[in-house]
């Protein structure tokens, strides 16, 4: 991608480049992100595990509050961001610049807020996320560090959002590969060479992100994009109104997520620090696979945004079954291998546990049998939320690890005891996938009505007609 482009050349690329080109060009720098960023999640979790048990099944803990943090910075990272999106494809840009400020700094605060409060109730707020006694001290440790970064986590959130929706996913890229790079190289030597253990991890961890931030903030000033100023901070309902709109989806996922991982700690915690280690690894292996597919959809999404802006709905479409169906063959791919090889993978984390990989091996079975329909889910999310479609994008969201994974963690226990645990995911993925099904296609319908009358109404008028699927594949083949 050309450096140092101007908006109108930037407007040009996102609304004109085949789409099958764009949608490749920038997911490569956000799956690249995402890769990072889930290696170092796993990273944590397997040099932990090295030290015990129960210190691992900490981790689990901890990935708790940090969802936690993460739905207040997508929440306000992906609100903003998909807004000012269409607000460029409008070319709107004063508007978006004071959308990308209030973002930012209200994340900030927030941040600080919930920094502030954990740090005040660490005990107590332990316990509540689902800890046992003895994986207590280490879940405390590492907590304490990860509440000292929550400010300038939940801002990187947003500022890496902001810049992916405009289309700079290798600017976004560079500050999130440095710092989990960082994290990686930090894990071994704080937790082992300084004898930190589970609270060398979390140090490892805000160190690496405060540098993550400090790059994406410089960052967000490059290429065209719009530079953060305080001056631009407006806290005003109006704006407020459409970041949550845009926002509330990714608050619900991420908020029910930390709820559903406390209630998986809670059920698995009656089966032994093992079932909890267990589970803990098995989420975090499927976190990454997810989170390489989330990448791939978050090319989609400015995309998406600038052209569902622009009204150029051909492009929304085409865009949206390309990636529907490139993530269908990479999780299937992913499921096959998982099944086959899930002993092996889970020991990779805990071999000296034989508990642990049989636990974790027989809930990763499970997990792949359901996890091919997740392309669908996780797509038709994107689309929803990204084209301003608030209520359907929130069912969405909800529904996966709200309206069916607590049900079904808190009942399926009870009548199949540790099984009911390893199954309530799949169950309540096989659920969302009903769920979304109906309203992605509606949505769809929707979008190819809006193309046809388009396309009716720039006839009428005598102006240019819009190109069509065919005739866009014709320019793009020649």
């Amino acid at each position: 991608m050309k450096n140092n482009m101007t908006p109108d050349e930037k407007y040009k690329m996102m609304t004109e480049t085949p789409v099958e080109k764009l949608v490749c060009k920038l997911a490569v720098p956000t799956i690249t992100s995402m890769l990072i960023t889930s290696i170092y999640n796993m990273a944590d979790t397997f040099f932990v595990s090295k030290i015990s048990t129960s210190a691992s099944g900490a981790v689990g803990i901890a990935f708790s509050l940090m969802a936690i943090i993460q739905a207040i910075g997508f929440t306000l990272g992906m609100g903003s961001g998909n807004y000012i999106s269409r607000l460029l494809g409008q070319k709107n840009r004063q508007h978006a610049a004071k959308v990308a400020a209030t973002g930012f700094f209200t994340a900030l605060f927030s941040g600080a807020v919930l920094a502030a409060i954990g740090l005040i109730f660490l005990d107590p707020l332990v316990y509540a996320l689902g800890s046992t006694p003895t994986i207590a001290p280490h879940a405390k440790a590492y907590i304490r560090f990860i509440l000292l970064g929550a400010p300038y986590m939940t801002a990187s959130f947003v500022l890496n959002n902001i810049l992916r929706y405009q289309g700079s996913a290798y600017l976004a890229m560079i500050g999130i590969g440095i710092g989990g790079l960082i994290n990686i190289v930090l894990d071994p030597i704080f937790i082992f060479t300084l004898n930190m253990g589970t609270a060398g991890a979390a140090l490892a961890t805000i160190i690496s992100q405060f540098i993550s931030f400090s790059i994406l903030y410089r960052n967000s000033a490059k290429d065209g994009n719009i530079k953060i100023r305080f001056s631009n901070f407006t806290p005003k309902w109006e704006i407020y109104k459409q970041i949550l709109k845009g926002g509330l989806p990714s608050f619900w996922r991420q908020s029910l997520g930390s709820v559903a991982m406390i209630c998986m700690n809670f059920s698995a915690g009656v089966y032994g620090d093992a079932a909890v280690a267990a589970m803990a690894i098995v989420n975090r292996v499927f976190m990454f696979i997810i989170l390489v597919m989330i990448g791939f959809g978050q090319g989609f999404q400015p995309v998406c945004g600038f052209n569902y802006g622009a009204k150029r709905y051909d492009r929304v479409l085409r865009a949206f079954w390309f990636c529907v169906k490139v993530s269908a063959v990479f999780l299937t791919t992913m499921a096959a291998i998982g099944f086959a090889f899930s002993p092996k993978i889970i020991s990779a984390f805990r071999k000296e546990d034989l508990d642990v990989i049989e636990i974790g091996a027989r809930a990763f079975k499970y997990y792949c049998i359901i996890l091919p329909l997740s392309s669908w889910v996780v797509m038709c999310n994107m689309l929803l939320q990204t084209i301003g479609k608030a209520v359907g994008a929130s069912i969405i969201s909800m529904s996966r690890q709200g309206l069916f994974f607590l049900p079904a963690i808190l009942i399926l226990p009870r009548k199949l005891g540790l099984l009911g645990v390893q199954i309530s995911q799949p169950i309540a993925d096989l659920c969302s996938f009903l769920v979304a099904l109906p309203l992605g296609l509606s949505v769809i319908k929707e979008l190819t009505l809006k193309q046809r009358e388009g396309h009716e109404i720039n006839k009428e008028k005598g102006g240019e007609v819009v190109i069509t699927r065919f005739e866009e594949s014709r320019a793009h083949q020649s």
